[in-house]
């Protein structure tokens, strides 16, 4: 991704949602764009109207931590915000390549002690993902909550990016499809201010933006989030709807890696449509284990059977 151009975008975008009468300032003369003027901006950070002009034309390479804090207070940024400017600020100097984890050379797996960790969760579902919106472990009522997600997946690990996205089937899954998607988007576009030179994160970008509008347009905004604490609403083709609260959590363990974990309020419907889920993701689980074994002792006994006899 060309740095220049992220954070050229990202300052023009923050600038423009920030009114005068937000900061204080008189709304004088007629406005070509949205929101404060470079000069304004400029004022409010203590900085010359030339120097905030470089910076915003991506030139941020070099810039100290109080300057950034200015520019970040002037434009009303919010925690993710902030942290978003840093990490472009050290994509620029090039100090971005000490802050991200160490590149993986193979597919990532879970430990074992950490399945055992997520097994443990039994009342709730459980998952871990990366940056990336890469579904890469759960317990199994996190796997059964997000069955339609593996069921659909086009490869051995599926992705929230593009089953939100690319896929019909998550217009039924969330609730809220619009703002599931915005939250997706933003935690993108978060790691990809964190890690810009990941060649992965290129490519699902750029599949991304060529196969969707919903897509693109979001991706213009430049909003980025932090992870946190809420609500979220899903229906499940088994067991209907669930309105859960959550907890995301970066995994300090596993640098990239966030743990989120489900729960709902007691005695509540959702609660007994988890224990329902709980119950039809063992069935299920059985099923396909007396299944395979059938298999197995099929063709053991088909083995046998053409051995010869002496």
């Amino acid at each position: 991704m060309d740095s220049r151009a992220e954070v050229r975008e990202f300052l023009t975008t923050r600038r423009a949602k920030v009114t005068p009468r937000d900061v204080g300032l008189p709304d004088v003369g007629q406005r070509r764009v949205p929101g404060l003027r470079r000069g304004e901006v400029a004022a409010l950070a203590g900085v010359s109207v030339e120097y905030y002009s470089k910076l915003e034309r991506g030139a941020l390479g070099g810039v100290s931590a109080s300057v950034l804090d200015a520019i970040a207070r002037a434009l009303q940024l919010d925690d993710a915000e902030r942290l978003h400017l840093f990490h472009l600020a050290h994509a620029a100097d090039g100090s971005s390549a000490l802050l991200r984890p160490r590149r993986r050379r193979r597919p990532w797996a879970p430990p074992p002690a950490l399945q055992w960790v997520l097994d443990a969760i039994t009342g709730g579902p459980a998952i871990v993902r990366n940056g990336r919106m890469d579904l890469l472990a759960t317990n199994a009522l996190g796997r059964a909550m997000h069955s339609s997600l593996y069921e659909r997946a086009a490869g051995p690990v599926p992705n929230f990016a593009r089953y939100t996205f690319l896929d019909d089937d998550s217009q039924r899954f969330y609730a809220d499809w619009d703002t599931a998607a915005d939250t997706c988007v933003a935690i993108l576009r978060t790691e990809a201010g964190r890690d810009p030179h990941d060649p992965h994160m290129h490519d699902l970008v750029g599949e991304l933006a060529t196969r969707s509008r919903d897509f693109r347009r979001r991706w213009s905004n430049h909003d980025v989030r932090l992870h946190g604490a809420g609500s979220k609403h899903f229906h499940h083709t088994a067991v209907g709807n669930l309105d859960l609260a959550y907890e995301s959590v970066d995994m300090i363990s596993e640098p990239g890696l966030t743990l989120t974990i489900y729960a709902a309020e007691p005695a509540s419907p959702t609660a007994d449509a988890l224990a329902l889920l709980a119950s039809w993701s063992a069935t299920n689980a059985a099923t396909s284990a007396a299944a395979a074994a059938n298999e197995t002792n099929a063709t053991t006994a088909e083995h046998e059977g053409a051995r010869p006899t002496r």
